[in-house]
């Protein structure tokens, strides 16, 4: 499959990808990230790996997209719950979990 990243085309493969892939360690994900074989790998590291590009010159949507076509898992960065008002942090996290705090 061809797609671009970083303005430069690629023409990928799923083989190709988990070839690629095959014995590298995973770092850790944070964000988004795509599930190769039975790894999670950051999205980022898999753009480097493929392209041979700096991570800041490819965006992980770039990836990610390239990595869907392909027919790979990816999964997005969770949604922050914002604290509520007016709970000091034990509150906050005891609402996280879903017990009261004791007062």
């Amino acid at each position: 499959m061809r797609c671009v990243i970083a303005r430069f085309p690629f023409e990928l493969t799923k083989s190709g990808v988990l070839d690629s892939m095959k014995g590298v360690k995973p770092e850790e994900a944070i964000g988004e990230s795509v599930i190769i074989g039975r790894r999670t790998y950051p999205a980022k590291q898999v753009g480097q790996l493929l392209t041979g590009q700096d991570r800041r010159d490819f965006s992980v949507g770039e990836v990610v997209r390239a990595m869907t076509k392909l027919g790979f898992t990816c999964r997005h960065l969770p949604q922050a719950v914002e604290p509520a008002r007016g709970l000091d942090a034990f509150q906050h996290a005891s609402a996280q979990l879903g017990t009261s705090a004791a007062a």
